[in-house]
């Protein structure tokens, strides 16, 4: 399933693919804020029109000038998959 894994692709900061999505938590032509398998990706920019959503495959696709991309997870946030524990987490295990 294509959905199960997170990717993105931006072409000269004026289209952007995501893969992995799972909700669309809000929008507005400055702010697009969704929830990935990975965390909630906050999409920031000018003139940002959704161009494909949808939520079956995980594959979401904007267009408009991109300024900022930011993760935010929990706390508790999900384990990295395939990956070890970093030297901090291990130390403070």
């Amino acid at each position: 399933m294509e959905n199960s894994r997170h990717g993105l692709q931006i072409f000269d900061r004026e289209q952007m693919t995501v893969t992995g999505v799972t909700a669309v938590e809000s929008y507005d032509d400055e702010q697009i804020i969704m929830e990935t398998h990975l965390g909630t990706l906050t999409l920031k920019g000018e003139d940002l029109n959704i161009k494909q959503l949808d939520l079956e495959t995980g594959r979401f696709a904007v267009e408009g000038y991109v300024n900022s991309l930011a993760y935010a997870t929990t706390r508790a946030g999900k384990v990295r998959q395939g990956r070890t524990r970093s030297f901090l987490e291990r130390l403070l295990r």
